[in-house]
């Protein structure tokens, strides 16, 4: 169902890992979780038609498959540009 996925150096030492799913040429929709430590759900999915849409699931700084994980001691959480990292990802 995945049809792309990666991990996206936004700085920092940070990699934030997404996913795109549905129509490779479909109307963009991505698809921002609650946080912060949880991460992306592909649950989410179902409120999209994947016929019509691109759908990117991406886990914020710090959370799900991203790097470093926020819960390791040494990781510095004073650094989170959401809105700058959504713009690399676009």
């Amino acid at each position: 169902m995945t049809y792309e996925s990666g991990l996206l150096d936004v700085g920092d030492g940070n990699h934030v890992h997404w996913e795109a799913y549905g129509a490779p040429g479909g109307k963009p929709a991505v698809v921002l979780h609650g946080g912060p430590g949880s991460g992306a759900e592909r649950g989410r999915l179902r409120h999209f038609d994947l016929e019509t849409y691109r759908v990117v699931l991406f886990d914020q700084r710090g959370c799900g498959r991203s790097t470093p994980d926020a819960a390791d001691f040494g990781t510095d959480l004073s650094v989170h540009h959401l809105v700058a990292d959504l713009e690399l990802l676009r």
